[in-house]
């Protein structure tokens, strides 16, 4: 069997790219496909598991400044994809929250896809989108343009696949509305080893996160603002971050982009983990649960799955700085388990998801060859 992995784009080691690390970790021998690969070593070898890292590209990863942005290059996504010739594989898996999906084969083939959300920026967040681009007449009415004909592409590409796993209930729902396909189910994996069990907590809450405008951290910042006598720190970095400085408070530490380790300690000694994103399933949630951290989470989305209320963390229901205050409130009066919180998270090990997606695969061709 000659298998082709297939992934939207590779230039940071996000949750995506550690679902490659599994099937990496499964199978030695897939080729490797993606628009663009401008990962750095260390990140290289990481998602590679130090196996065969080459990544055969298309004309994006050419183009001029596809480096440093190449989602301006969204309206040639489709055409891009489209030109990868997989015709020698038998097997090719994509992985895709974009348009891997999307890759041309033919009969003979069997194409599973693992999709991690259908492109937000073309669906759910659309208006969204245009509405924080800013642009006006003749820019507004071409992304307009563009978009509205990614849809239709999108629509009529997922129609290439011939098996659909998605990484939570939540995404289900989303492909059986976008596309009208039935799917199934296995969560992400998350690399529960790496973030060990810790007991005693500090009076300080936390949140990590990409500085972007749907991880709503601008709202965090400003509840914590209006609560002077609770502390919050903020990992993480991003093109919002000006943004974020400007509500902050003397009770709140933006402590940028650190290393592992000096995250890892701020995680496992918080009282709570705050998450405000309405995620696909959001790994980092489930990492703060792995250490016994107790999370505060938006309850929309991946996060009704990962948290169990009253046990591992509760919930507020509306994206708000009163809905936050209240929902902070609410979780310091509660009493945790580090425990019980870190066995919620054992649910989503790396383990189970090398298991569960071996044997689909495995099942799902034993099917097709007959």
């Amino acid at each position: 069997m000659k298998k082709a992995l297939i992934h939207d784009w590779y230039y940071v080691n996000g949750g995506a790219e550690k679902v490659i690390r599994s099937i990496n970790n499964i199978w030695d021998d897939f080729d490797h496909f993606a628009l663009i690969d401008n990962l750095n070593d260390s990140d290289r070898n990481y998602i590679f598991v130090g196996k065969n890292n080459e990544v055969k590209t298309s004309f994006i990863q050419k183009l001029p400044t596809s480096k440093s942005n190449h989602r301006k290059f969204l309206q040639l996504f489709p055409l891009a994809i489209e030109q990868f010739d997989l015709s020698d594989y038998d097997l090719i898996v994509s992985s895709s929250a974009s348009v891997a999906k999307g890759v041309v084969t033919n009969s003979n083939q069997l194409h599973i896809s693992y999709i991690h959300s259908p492109m937000r920026y073309a669906w759910d967040l659309y208006h969204q989108y245009i509405r924080e681009s800013n642009l006006k007449g003749l820019k507004l009415w071409y992304a307009r343009k563009v978009l509205s004909k990614i849809r239709l592409w999108d629509v009529v590409s997922t129609n290439r696949v011939d098996h659909i796993i998605t990484n939570s209930n939540y995404i289900a729902k989303r492909v059986k509305k976008i596309y009208r396909r039935e799917s199934e189910v296995i969560y992400p994996p998350v690399d529960i080893d790496s973030f060990a069990l810790e007991e005693k907590k500090k009076d300080y809450y936390i949140t990590v996160s990409r500085f972007v405008p749907y991880k709503k951290i601008d709202l965090i910042v400003k509840a914590f603002s209006k609560m002077p006598e609770k502390k919050l720190l903020v990992i993480g970095d991003g093109p919002d971050r000006e943004k974020i400085e400007a509500f902050r408070s003397e009770n709140t530490k933006l402590l940028g982009h650190l290393d592992f380790a000096n995250m890892l300690e701020y995680m496992q000694k918080a009282k709570a983990f705050v998450f405000v994103a309405e995620e696909d399933f959001g790994i980092v949630p489930v990492e703060a649960q792995a250490c016994g951290t107790p999370v505060l989470a938006y309850g929309r989305g991946g996060a009704l799955e990962t948290v169990e209320d009253k046990v591992s963390g509760t919930f507020f229901y509306e994206q708000t700085v009163d809905a936050i205050i209240k929902g902070v409130n609410k979780i310091d009066k509660m009493v945790f388990h580090p425990q019980q919180v870190r066995e919620n998270a054992e649910k989503f090990s790396r383990e189970r998801f090398e298991r569960e997606f071996k044997t689909e695969i495995e099942n799902l061709y034993e099917i097709w060859k007959r």
